[in-house]
């Protein structure tokens, strides 16, 4: 997909002590950020304005922070890199158990850990403990890394269900922003499924969570939770002009973790579903109207590749993709997400729009290549 001249800075939220933090660059309007209120309690969990925000948010404070963790992983030098040395990065974490697997995982993003070793790799917890992963499970497209870990007594947080996230919900953000660990701030959900930002060329996630909570340099891997305590999304990245907090940050949907999470530990690595094509984001409204469409719905094709899947269906450039298997698409990131998270060799049915008239196509999903 084509981007627009970048407007703001897109920045990886680990803080690497030797080569800096990884700046790219996001689609958006223009922001013009307002003042707003904050002097109005949030809603308890059942809506019912009964306890007073402080004394709600220090119950979740003292419920979640034993389970966040700082990470630490010693990285190869990268080729061409200063001087040939190794770089240290810090982020963030989150203490979990996963249905189904035996052990405890801490969850964080792969930029923090990337390429580094179980035993280059170091986590803090809150009581002073320090512990190494005896295993390490990393998947670059999503940003999201699992760390196994043994102790006693470890603690762990929920996991929550980010599907039910919705804008204008309370939110909590961990971590260790500028290397100050056990941190918190609070804010709310102000976007689902953001997709209009890009991260460079490996990480592929159409899909953040948007939230207005401060997040910086070395939060990423800390959990982003609910006012139930529950961990809905892992910290990401921000967009900034300066590459610091301006209200504008992302986080991973705690479901694509377990989805990914699930592959990680079940094949050592992830499949994705693909269909060759290439998505444009210029379905805006006077383009809509021109194809003949009245609702501002669906995923213009920009091109189809070669002889893939959808090649070889009969899609062409300028038809519009309104729906997958019955279930209607909202824009083209909407599309790359359900593609993706199919299972190759499986069929579906696409419902396109060409000549101002809806008809049908099916084909077989391939599968994604795999980032080296």
């Amino acid at each position: 997909m084509r981007f627009q001249s970048a407007l703001l800075s897109m920045a990886l939220l680990g803080t690497a002590f030797a080569g800096g933090w990884v700046g790219v660059s996001v689609s958006a309007p223009t922001l013009a950020i307002s003042a707003q209120a904050t002097d109005l309690p949030p809603p308890t969990i059942d809506d019912k304005p009964t306890t007073p925000a402080p004394a709600r948010f220090e119950s979740l404070v003292q419920k979640i922070m034993p389970a966040v963790v700082s990470v630490d992983a010693v990285k190869p030098a990268a080729p061409g890199g200063a001087k040939n040395k190794p770089t240290e990065e810090s982020g963030s974490g989150v203490l979990v158990q996963l249905p189904g697997y035996r052990g405890t995982f801490v969850i964080t993003n792969n930029h923090v850990v990337a390429g580094a070793k179980a035993a280059e790799i170091t986590v803090t917890l809150n009581d002073g403990r320090i512990i190494q992963p005896d295993l390490v499970r990393t998947d670059p497209e999503s940003d999201i890394a699992l760390l196994r870990v043994v102790g006693e007594n470890l603690p762990t947080a929920v996991l929550g269900d980010s599907d039910t996230a919705k804008s204008g919900q309370w939110v909590l953000a961990f971590g260790s922003p500028f290397g100050f660990s056990q941190t918190v701030t609070h804010g709310i959900i102000s976007a689902r499924d953001r997709g209009q930002i890009s991260l460079g060329n490996t990480i592929r996630i159409k899909e953040f969570l948007q939230t207005d909570a401060a997040i910086n340099p070395g939060n990423s891997g800390g959990p982003l939770v609910d006012v139930a305590g529950r961990v809905i999304g892992i910290n990401t990245a921000n967009a900034s002009t300066n590459g610091y907090s301006s209200g504008v940050a992302f986080s991973i949907p705690i479901n694509l973790v377990k989805r990914i999470g699930k592959q990680l530990l079940d094949q050592g690595s992830v499949a994705r579903g693909y269909i060759g094509m290439q998505m444009s984001s210029a379905l805006d409204p006077h383009t809509a109207l021109k194809l003949g469409l009245t609702r501002l719905r669906g995923a213009l094709v920009e091109s189809v590749h070669g002889n893939g899947p959808a090649a070889r269906a009969g899609l062409q450039s300028g038809d519009v993709i309104l729906k997958l298997d019955g279930l209607e698409i909202r824009d083209e990131n909407h599309v790359i997400n359900l593609v993706g998270m199919l299972p190759p060799n499986q069929k579906v049915k696409l419902t396109i729009w060409r000549n101002k008239q809806a008809s049908t196509a099916e084909l077989t999903v391939g599968e994604w290549p795999k980032s080296k």
